[in-house]
């Protein structure tokens, strides 16, 4: 299997957006051969404290007027987690299991937040996911793979969250540039880069 790998937080909203629409475009493309490694990039310890409601809120707003009105029409800043970390520890778990289970589990966390509305903190919400996909607690007691995946992902130069790689090459957030303008924040969206971007995601490798 090819593999695209996505470092990534999931309460970034850019990120949803870009999963969303990577996962749409390798269906239309019947490209299931190509899976999707979404790898932790824990901005709570990035950037030393946790994302703000009210700041991703104003960052979904500007989405759902620019690219993704069809996107998180459940999101509820009041129900906004104040880590992500037990989730970015969930996902990880997932990708032990298989890069299907992984990659399934790290989709539904974001529907989970941005479309049905629930808190990723609670720890009932987790246990019921990783049931539903067949995860069981297991030993902790080696290195936090979230940390260690922080590591290697600051060493490959991952610049935020999300930071797409594959076959050698990176882009951080493709077509999206983010800027405040008079204090409030303005997204403007290039829907043919990101095209592109999903193109050249998604070719076979040279021979």
């Amino acid at each position: 299997m090819q593999v695209i790998e996505v470092y990534a937080d999931v309460w970034c909203p850019f990120t949803h957006v870009g999963l969303r629409r990577l996962v749409e475009a390798r269906a239309e493309r019947g490209r299931e051969d190509v899976g999707i490694r979404v790898r932790p990039w824990p901005l709570e310890i990035v950037n030393g404290e946790a994302l703000a409601p009210d700041f991703v809120a104003e960052e979904v707003e500007q989405l759902r007027a620019t690219v993704a009105a069809d996107l998180f029409t459940g999101f509820r800043p009041r129900r906004f987690p104040r880590t992500t970390l037990p989730a970015l520890h969930l996902a990880e778990a997932a990708y032990e299991a298989g890069m299907d289970v992984g990659e399934a589990v790290s989709l539904e966390l974001r529907d989970r937040l941005f479309e049905w509305g629930e808190n990723l903190e609670d720890p009932s919400i987790l246990a019921r996911i990783a049931n539903e996909h067949g995860l069981t607690a297991h030993d902790r007691s080696g290195p936090d793979p979230v940390l260690a995946t922080l590591a290697e992902g600051r060493a490959r130069g991952v610049v935020g969250s999300p930071h797409f790689f594959r076959r050698g090459e990176g882009w951080f957030c493709p077509a999206l540039d983010i800027s405040r303008v008079d204090g409030h924040l303005v997204i403007t969206a290039d829907p043919e880069g990101f095209t592109a971007f999903l193109e050249r995601l998604l070719a076979d490798p040279p021979t």
